[in-house]
This record gives structure tokens, C-alpha cells and sequence, in this order.
């Protein structure tokens, strides 16, 4: 091997890209649909490689998402198609794509990183641990569609109604105080909305999108300000009973649909789990929502060898809902973590769970404090990138 190089993606270098991601992840997929997606990214020079000379060898690109932490959302690096050619794994290549997809990050200014892992040794390597995961659950067709709600006005959506679309999602999640999902960027939703293959339907005060996939109805968002609304919505996708008995719906572990079905939910539900990162530790911490009248005053010792930015000694203040995260002198007191711990603790992982694997250490008397602060619903996201 030559010199190793992280570079910048290049539309000459679509080609090459294209047949590492065939090598990776097998054939399929329209060749020049992803080159017109993928430009989007060069654009904003969200799409990375590794060249060995001239030779482009691996690539990833970056979502420029936006994530919600307890009805807060927060701007996050969303990293995909990660991919080393064959001959090149094993030779520290993807360390040398992500850290340059981190650095990347930093100088667009993402707080967090998330991804899903095709194997968590890499990563976990580079700082990230598991967020959350990605629910599935199969639901009876049948029994959606005698939720009731016909009382509720429910039309079709148009791409006019994105906006609509984003602001029914937000004050969703601000007034639920969810972690995990994402927001698209609009030119994405719009997209879904021009899809022939793409049901949307909206109401006053909520709205859903769904789809057909091998026989079945597939429910990728619902959102539901009412229980009404949320009955006739569903109701909705179950009018399609006749033909499909089996809705499978993306959504929470805890969402009121598991409380309104008559049947529970078929015992093979999916969780594909994702992975988190925090950027920029102070800026991070400062987006996120925290629960009402929480309070902790912690000192923090962070090691984050890969972006030493977030290393050193710190004091973290929350109070009225917010944090700050400032700079402080040594403390034997201190918690001490690393960016996995850091991100687990972020992501409300129980403080004893994160003992028990060595993520932390240090502050015992701060767990109960530490659990009330970062603890909370489930992270979970609807989409998978």
C-alpha cells in the first residue's frame, strides 16, 4: 500500500464508490439513482473516502439529521454506507474512514454522531456505544381496522403538506419528550411524498405514512395528538385488512397502539439497535431536553482519544430543564468516563449498567441523581439510514 488518504468524494469517483458498496453489501439497488442522491452529498461535502494513491478503496457519507432527546431536538451526524473494499479490511482502513468522518462532523458541527453498526468492534473502538434501538412489531390488520375514529376528518397528503407534516412530528415529540427520532431534511420528506409507493395521510392533529412490502402493510410514522386521531389513523391503514393480515409498524415499545389493539402484538417484534457518539460534549449536553426540576452539580473527568476537544475537567450544572457543561479544576470526586460511557450515560443507559461494564467510575453517591437526570423513555428511532 501507498500513503493512505481520507479525501473528499468526487462525482469521478461515484464509479468506484458504486462497486466497493456492490463488493460490500451485494448487488441490488438503482445504480443511477444513488448517483443522483450521492451528489447531494459532494455538494456539502458530506460524503467521504480512503484512496490508496489514486485508488478509492472505501467511503461513507453523513446525514445531516436532526435527533430528538427528551423533546429536544438536537443536531446529529447521521453516518451510512460505510464500506472498505475486501482486500483492504483488516488493515485499519474503516478506523482511518471514521476518524475522518468524526473530524468531519466537527467542522459541520454536529453535537452527535449515530449509526447502525454492521459490527460494533470498529466502532466501539472510536468511541461509540448503543443509543437505542429501531422497533418492528406485527399487529393484526384486522383489528385496526375497528379502531373507530370515523368521526375524525382524515385526507390524503400532498406535497404541500410537508411543512404541515414536520410541524405535527414536532410538537409530537416536544410535548412527548422523546429520545431517538429523527428529523429528515425536508427535501427527503418531500421526496416520500411524490412516491406513488408511499401512502400519507393527515388529520387536524396528526398524520401517517405507510406502504406495501411482500403482502403485508408497512407503517413507517404515525403521529397522534388525540387518542381519536390516533384511532383513525390507524383505522386507516387496517381499511386494507381484506388483502393484508399483517401490519408491521415501526413505532415505540410504549406507543398507545399497543393499548388500544385488542390482540397484542405478534411475538416476533425486530430491534435493530443503534449506536451514539457525542461530538462536541458541551454542546451536546446543552441541546438535550432533561426532565422538569431535575438538578445535578457533578465534576467530570472525560478521556476521549479520538477528539481531545471533549478530554479534561469538567463541571456539570443542570437545572430548569437545561445544562451547561463548563471547563473545572481536578476533582478526586469526579466521574470518570470515556466516550462510550459518555454516550451510554447520554442515552439513559442505567448508571449501574454502565458500572457493571466499566464505562465509568467514580461519584457513587451521584447514580440515583445521574439516573433521574438521563433516564427516561426508551430511545428509539422509526427509520433506519
Amino acid at each position: 500500500m501507498t500513503e493512505l488518504r481520507v479525501v473528499d468524494v468526487t462525482e469521478e469517483q461515484l464509479d468506484s464508490v458504486w462497486r466497493v458498496r456492490i463488493r460490500s453489501f451485494g448487488p441490488g439497488g438503482d445504480r443511477d439513482e444513488w448517483k443522483k442522491n450521492a451528489r447531494a452529498f459532494i455538494a456539502d461535502r458530506r460524503i467521504l473516502g480512503v484512496v490508496d494513491g489514486d485508488e478509492l478503496i472505501a467511503a461513507a457519507r453523513i446525514w445531516p439529521f436532526e435527533q430528538w432527546w427528551n423533546g429536544r431536538s438536537v443536531p446529529m451526524g447521521g453516518v451510512a454506507g460505510v464500506v472498505v473494499a475486501p482486500e483492504y479490511r483488516g488493515r485499519g482502513v474503516g478506523s482511518l474512514m471514521m476518524r475522518g468522518v468524526l473530524q468531519r462532523c466537527v467542522e459541520k458541527g454536529y453535537p452527535l454522531t449515530a449509526l447502525y453498526p454492521a459490527t460494533t468492534v470498529l466502532y466501539r473502538h472510536l468511541g461509540y456505544e448503543f443509543g437505542g434501538g429501531q422497533y418492528k412489531f406485527s399487529l393484526q390488520a384486522a383489528d385496526l381496522r375497528t379502531l373507530g375514529g370515523s368521526g375524525t376528518a382524515v385526507r390524503r397528503a400532498t406535497v404541500e403538506d410537508v411543512d404541515r407534516l414536520l410541524e405535527l412530528a414536532t410538537a409530537s415529540n416536544a410535548a412527548k419528550r422523546t429520545s431517538g427520532p429523527l428529523i429528515w431534511p425536508r427535501t427527503e420528506i418531500l421526496s416520500w411524498l411524490e412516491d406513488e409507493d408511499t401512502f400519507a395521510y393527515v388529520a387536524e392533529d396528526g398524520f401517517v405514512v405507510y406502504r406495501w412490502s411482500d403482502g403485508d402493510l408497512v407503517v413507517d410514522e404515525l403521529v397522534a395528538g388525540s387518542e381519536t386521531t390516533a384511532r383513525a389513523l390507524w383505522a386507516t391503514v387496517g381499511s386494507g385488512s381484506s388483502i393484508a393480515t399483517t401490519v408491521q409498524a415501526y413505532c415505540a415499545p410504549f406507543d398507545p397502539i399497543h393499548l388500544l389493539a385488542e390482540h397484542e402484538a405478534q411475538g416476533d417484534a425486530r430491534i435493530v439497535r443503534w449506536m451514539l457518539r457525542l461530538v462536541d460534549a458541551p454542546a451536546a449536553l446543552a441541546a438535550r431536553g432533561y426532565p422538569a426540576g431535575a438538578v445535578l452539580d457533578l465534576d467530570l473527568r472525560i478521556d476521549d482519544p479520538e477528539l481531545p476537544a471533549n478530554s479534561g475537567d469538567w463541571h456539570l450544572s443542570i437545572a430548569d430543564g437545561s445544562a451547561q457543561l463548563t471547563q473545572a479544576e481536578p476533582s478526586d470526586g469526579a466521574l470518570r468516563l470515556g466516550p462510550r460511557g459518555l454516550a451510554g450515560l447520554y442515552a439513559g443507559t442505567p448508571v449501574a449498567a454502565l458500572r457493571g461494564a466499566g464505562l465509568i467510575s467514580g461519584a457513587g453517591a451521584a447514580d440515583a441523581a445521574l439516573d433521574a437526570v438521563f433516564g427516561g423513555q426508551t430511545p428509539y428511532m422509526l427509520d433506519y439510514f
